[in-house]
């Protein structure tokens, strides 16, 4: 394949970068920078309610699932986005935990076999709203195999996903319970097999701390449009450390699921085959009897550990600022890293009441994420777009031209190392704060000047640019996965390629959707047209398949290292 210029593409990535380029640092200017663009896709996009057109489908599909593909693009643009939505809600649940347990017999390492699952479901199941909703909830709720307690029980790692997944479509309130109730988290958050306290010892008070500040409250009281409310002029924190200390002694007396509530299943020293993924039970001996108070809610002393469960989950449930918090969050994961104040207040009205006086109705606040105008239209957005973390670059690849395994079970390595790979891999984040932080702004930028963030930069610095491109040039060739077991199928596109227009086309649906800028195209073309494809029946002919295929790999590698693709808009 003839190669563009790594260290061109490199540095364009480095500038985008340093600047916050492309279409985020564009909509940090003036409205009439963008207005043009912007006007013909507002023309595209229309309204939710009927059918859509290729590149409105593309769009939305990008936005809720991990990408688009001809067959999708073709089915939501003839529905429309509303009907696929409940088209999706109906659709069921296939568990990551079955396909440990049909492959336990096998001799590869285990930890391995979780990432496989997460990437077949990810590229061929036909849930893809489940799971595009349960990915960007594991970046809420982060556990990581990275933990090597974790690690060692992949069938318990595989619950956890199933459990974000089961319940996305499900109530938030049964969502907390479920994660805070989950070994796996239980193990991450050390709450698992945490005691009452006595002389010497106080309760842990890790996942009191963070099940407020990252799965629920967050750090600072919230106007319900997700603005700061202040006192003095400064944000009033929600919670202090009397408010962590109260809760955590909620979280006492909780350990391995099993047929007793002795001593030495406490302590995991008598073991259920199953416990690596049953819900924790309560031990009423290490419970704390005393009296909880947090949050300006008080729990008698003397609960039982479920009734004081109970009862501190809703107040958790039932804080204003949860709407406004998780709001926010799923925005910025499925759609833009800026939404307005009225876009968070219009998703957090919905998680307060789904209009039947439900609060916590995942699905009215999956509704009102992609739905709201702001998400279908982004011209009404004076900040919009964000950047596609290296997961769902990969992912959408992979979708858009038909990856398969080989095998028929995803072996994929991993994809932690910043200059040979992604930096990124599922399940595998390097903190309960995730890959990156909502509220994180690259330093010196144009968008933190703006006071606005972009939290998947946190990822992305020199190596993981180069990395990126680097890793990117051989997968478009050669496949990915352990063997190259993973590989994609250009069959569409090589039939395009005496036709560099058309395929420049498909590529813009498949991967920009459909808003590739004039300049881009026209550069593109321009280098498949550099390939020379020699007649079919001339003295060159056995070089025309190799030439075609070269094509395609060109106008794939070109769009994914281009600025327009890596923001999405």
């Amino acid at each position: 394949m003839p190669a563009p210029s790594v260290r061109q593409y490199s540095i364009t990535f480095a500038l985008l970068l340093t600047v916050c380029g492309g279409s985020q640092a564009a909509s940090t200017q003036p409205r009439s920078t963008q207005q043009t663009r912007q006007a013909a896709q507002a023309q595209q996009l229309g309204a939710p309610s009927a059918s859509m057109t290729p590149a409105a489908a593309s769009r939305f599909l990008a936005m809720a699932s991990f990408g688009p593909d001809s067959q999708s693009i073709s089915h939501l643009a003839s529905i429309g986005a509303p009907a696929w939505l409940n088209e999706q809600f109906g659709m069921p649940l296939r568990r990551h935990r079955s396909f440990i347990d049909a492959i336990a017999a096998q001799t590869m390492p285990g930890e391995f076999h979780i990432h496989d699952s997460l990437w077949q479901q990810a590229i061929h199941g036909p849930d893809q709203l489940r799971q595009r909703v349960a990915y960007a909830l594991s970046q809420i709720f982060v556990i990581s195999t990275q933990d090597e307690n974790i690690a060692t029980m992949p069938r318990g790692a595989a619950s956890y996903y199933d459990v974000l997944a089961e319940h996305a479509f499900g109530n938030y309130r049964q969502l907390l319970k479920a994660v805070a109730l989950h070994p796996m988290m239980g193990i991450y958050m050390s709450h698992m097999k945490n005691q009452k306290e006595g002389k010497g010892r106080i309760p842990d008070e890790n996942f009191a701390r963070e099940i407020m500040q990252l799965m629920s409250i967050g750090l600072h009281e919230l106007n319900q449009d997700g603005s700061l409310k202040l006192a003095q002029g400064r944000p009033i924190e929600t919670y202090n450390h009397e408010d962590v200390a109260g809760l955590a002694k909620v979280f006492t007396g909780w350990s391995w699921a099993g047929g007793d509530q002795s001593q030495a299943r406490f302590f995991g020293q008598v073991k259920d085959p199953n416990r690596d993924w049953r819900p924790m039970q309560h031990y009423a001996a290490y419970h704390s009897s005393s009296a909880k108070r947090f949050l300006g809610a008080s729990l008698p002393e003397g609960g039982s550990g479920e009734q004081d469960l109970d009862a501190a989950l809703d107040v958790l449930f039932r804080h204003p600022n949860t709407g406004p918090f998780i709001g926010r969050q799923l925005i910025q994961r499925l759609v833009t890293s800026n939404p307005s104040p009225a876009y968070v207040g219009r998703v957090a009205a919905a998680f307060r009441d789904n209009g039947s006086g439900v609060r916590g109705d995942m699905r009215a606040l999956i509704k009102a994420v992609l739905l709201d105008p702001e998400a279908q239209n982004p011209a009404i957005s004076t900040a919009a777009g964000k950047l596609r973390e290296p997961v769902l670059r990969l992912a959408n690849w992979m979708r858009a031209f038909k990856a398969n395994s080989a095998s028929g079970q995803f072996r994929m390595w991993y994809l932690d190392d910043t200059s040979l790979s992604l930096g990124q891999t599922p399940l595998r984040a390097p903190s309960v704060f995730n890959f990156f932080r909502p509220s994180y702004a690259p330093p010196g930028s144009a968008l933190a000047a703006a006071g606005l963030v972009a939290p998947e930069f946190q990822l992305a610095s020199e190596p993981t640019v180069i990395g990126y491109l680097n890793y990117m040039q051989k997968a478009i060739v050669s496949g990915v996965g352990r063997n190259a077991d993973i590989r994609p199928n250009y069959a569409e596109e090589v039939a395009l390629a005496e036709r560099p227009e058309l395929l420049v086309e498909r590529v813009n649906l498949l991967l920009l959707n459909g808003r590739m800028p004039a300049s881009l195209k026209a550069q593109i073309t321009a280098a498949l047209n550099g390939i020379i494809v020699p007649a079919s029946n001339g003295p060159y002919a056995r070089y025309s398949a190799e030439r075609k295929l070269n094509r395609v790999h060109m106008a794939i590698y070109l769009a994914l290292a281009a600025p327009e693709y890596l923001i999405q808009q």
